[in-house]
């Protein structure tokens, strides 16, 4: 896998120009899971900042996950039997995790944007086991995913799942524990070493402390209890006083703002455009710190941030173009989006996904480790390159079976080429729009685009039934719209393209 250098030097000045076909699908790809052939072809033409604007407002408006009835359930609502119990726990997970998997592939920008949440303010499900501590989790995350920064980091680490997870509910005032203080500040908000000491660490694990009340039932919602918080004075950052929580959170977002402000959008940068922030030639540093700028003194809100990032030149730039790899989940949520296959996805086929996405690296609900899952360069190795081959494959090769859909594949490719060549007789025309959706810049060589060719053009069509703009001395007799093996051929060079390098970027 070719790595990209980021030479990208536009500026964050507004994009003015109308979105081309290519940027349309660039801008879909990085704030949601992709999208249909009809949704690029309806953004092609259109002004960026206002399609950001509204894609800005229905993210900002989207309803989180409805509750699911066990929610607020604690151990006493669930089987006395430990196998029927476990059994029970794991039925809910299922149903979660497809319920929110579902979300990813519909809700564009705002689950993106819980979904990069999630990577950040990591906790992991088999250490809580938990279900009602997840579903506040997710529910944390879907509210704040582009709100308020500073609300966001108070409320997350009172959540049961992270109080759990870093250790919160051991954290007595007689004998606090550092772990979620350390990573507040490591992983959260300054980044490792930035801007704080092991003083700070341990003075704040103290005002932090008191959150231990875990009751006798199990699985019951964390809450408070002032007896066990530490009353000492602390000195955070330089100010000392009997803080608390709340305190922690002022202090830190005061004292350390402009860290704060760089960490997380140096992080948004290298997630939503290049993961290649650092090298001192490229023009990152200075579209980071312009974000800051507009973080800090905008009171740590992220929407202006986005906002400000999406509409960019720097952003629609050819150099912020296909330079990220796909996720596991990238993979497949944004094929089925692009293809439009089976669009009343059923439950297996999202299973699947979510199952095929946990072998490849990316298990739901738990990343490896309090760092999260590293992207990028990381889901490309020898095991996963042959994994997101293979089960791609079995995907594709699950909608050409489709008995309700016999004829989904000609119906992709008709969309692709437009109903203006929806009687093409060229093949050509056909593979290169194909190639067009579903890979960020089309294939890297003209070779590479040969291959394609042969992979569509299937020994049992001969060549002369092609029209002539393809075939010298063709007759046209192979019609797109019409031509019996027309599916076969597109699954066949779907099934190729699935194991190009194009087709892992996005």
């Amino acid at each position: 896998m070719e790595y990209f250098i980021n030479c990208n030097t536009s500026s964050l000045a507004p994009y003015n120009t109308s979105l081309d076909a290519q940027r349309a699908a660039h801008l879909y790809r990085r704030l949601g899971f992709s999208a249909s052939v009809q949704t690029i072809d309806q953004a092609t033409g259109q002004n960026s900042t206002n399609l950001v604007d509204s894609l800005i407002t229905e993210a900002r408006n989207k309803p989180t996950l409805a509750a699911p009835v066990w929610a607020d359930w604690n151990n006493s609502n669930y089987s006395e039997d430990d196998d029927q119990r476990g059994a029970e726990i794991r039925s809910q997970q299922e149903e979660f995790k497809l319920s929110y998997t579902n979300s990813l592939l519909s809700n564009n920008l705002r689950d993106r944007l819980s979904f990069f949440w999630s990577n950040h303010f990591v906790t992991e499900l088999d250490v809580y086991n938990c279900n009602s501590f997840l579903y506040h989790y997710i529910n944390c995350l879907q509210r704040n995913a582009m709100g308020n920064f500073k609300t966001f980091v108070s409320e997350i680490g009172l959540t049961s799942a992270m109080l759990y997870y870093l250790d919160g509910v051991y954290n007595n005032g007689n004998n606090p524990n550092e772990n979620y203080a350390r990573e507040l500040y490591e992983l959260f908000t300054l980044g490792e070493g930035n801007g704080y000491t092991e003083e700070d660490i341990i003075e704040t694990a103290k005002a932090l402390s008191g959150y231990v009340v875990r009751g006798e039932i199990g699985c019951e919602q964390v809450l408070f209890d002032a007896s066990k918080f530490n009353t000492e004075n602390k000195t955070i950052f330089g100010r000392t006083g009997n803080w608390g929580y709340n305190d922690v959170i002022d202090i830190l977002f005061e004292e350390r703002g402009d860290q704060i402000g760089y960490f997380i959008c140096k992080k948004l940068y290298e997630f939503f455009v290049h993961p290649d922030s650092t090298d001192e030639a490229n023009n990152a540093k200075t579209i980071i710190d312009g974000l800051t700028n507009t973080f800090v003194s905008g009171g740590f809100n992220l929407e202006p941030v986005l906002g400000q990032l999406f509409k960019s030149q720097h952003f629609f730039d050819d150099e912020a173009i296909g330079v990220i790899i796909k996720s596991p989940f990238d993979i497949y949520l944004n094929f089925i989006n692009e293809t439009s296959f089976s669009l009343d996805v059923n439950n297996t086929t999202i299973g699947s996904i979510i199952n095929y996405s946990g072998l490849l690296g990316q298990d739901l609900f738990d990343p490896f480790d309090v760092a999260g899952w590293q992207r990028n360069r990381d889901w490309i190795n020898t095991n996963f390159m042959i994994g997101r081959w293979l089960t791609m494959e079995t995907i594709i090769d699950g909608f050409f079976q489709d008995p309700d859909n016999p004829d989904q594949f000609r119906t992709f490719a008709i969309n692709a080429v437009g109903s203006a060549n929806s009687n093409t007789s060229n093949p050509e025309i056909v593979v290169r729009a194909i190639i067009n959706k579903i890979t960020p810049k089309g294939m890297f060589t003209e070779q590479e685009f040969d291959n394609a060719m042969s992979a569509f053009l299937i020994e049992d069509v001969p060549e002369e039934y092609y029209s002539p703009d393809y075939y010298p001395g063709g007759n046209s007799t192979w019609v797109l719209s019409m031509w019996p093996s027309v599916p076969l051929q597109v699954q066949i060079l779907l099934r190729h393209l699935s194991r190009q390098p194009e087709f892992q970027l996005k």
